[in-house]
């Protein structure tokens, strides 16, 4: 029997049928399969304590890693940051509007606290945490500036797609194509920089 060139497994720390169709379209092509919590049957939210998005995200990244047995983990912490609210949402994106809060409550939130301000500046921000075989903790770190609509446009992506333009674009993220948002989005940029490095 001839050997089997194997692909390279990591375990995504999320259930989050968007974020892991993400991560696959960038790593797949460079020989990586992405398992989900759920295929591998792991139950376990961590608490996101952390108050920096490289913090939340090693907490998850190590929460993870310890509950699968060690094996190679990707945890991902990210969220959009609005200049003329000092950054927020920030950290607390996935919560903005509460808790139990959908991505129409988070944005409705947000644009009700941008309400007559000029300013429509921010970036989406994601930390992709990396726990090698062998324990070895990295941490990649994309940007992507844009401004804030006023009201939402598109029916693509998730989360605050629909009221963020990027920088060079006349679209929002959820009117693109997942080829052309992974070309030019905050966690494209991470997930490019891990695929280099690992």
């Amino acid at each position: 029997m001839g050997m089997v060139n194997r692909m390279k497994e990591i375990l995504a720390a999320t259930n989050n049928g968007h974020k892991l169709e993400e991560l696959r379209a960038v790593l797949a092509p460079r020989g990586v399969s992405v398992v989900s919590l759920r295929d591998r049957g792991i139950e376990i939210v961590p608490d996101e304590t952390g108050v920096t998005f490289e913090e939340n995200a090693l907490i998850k990244a190590r929460a993870i890693r310890k509950a699968a047995g060690g094996c190679a983990v990707l945890a991902d912490d990210s969220g959009l940051c609005v200049d003329a609210l000092d950054g927020a949402p920030g950290v607390v994106s996935a919560v903005y509007a509460g808790d139990d809060a959908s991505d129409e409550e988070n944005t409705a939130k947000l644009l009700r606290e941008m309400e007559g301000m000029e300013n429509r500046r921010g970036r989406f921000v994601c930390v992709l945490a990396y726990i090698d075989e062998n324990g070895e903790e990295k941490l990649f770190r994309g940007e992507c500036e844009g401004e804030i609509l006023r009201e939402m446009s598109g029916g693509k992506g998730f989360g605050y797609d629909p009221v963020f333009r990027p920088v060079g674009s006349d679209v929002t993220f959820a009117e693109m194509s997942e080829e052309a948002k992974n070309g030019m989005s905050h966690r494209g940029m991470a997930l490019r920089q891990l695929a280099v490095s690992s």
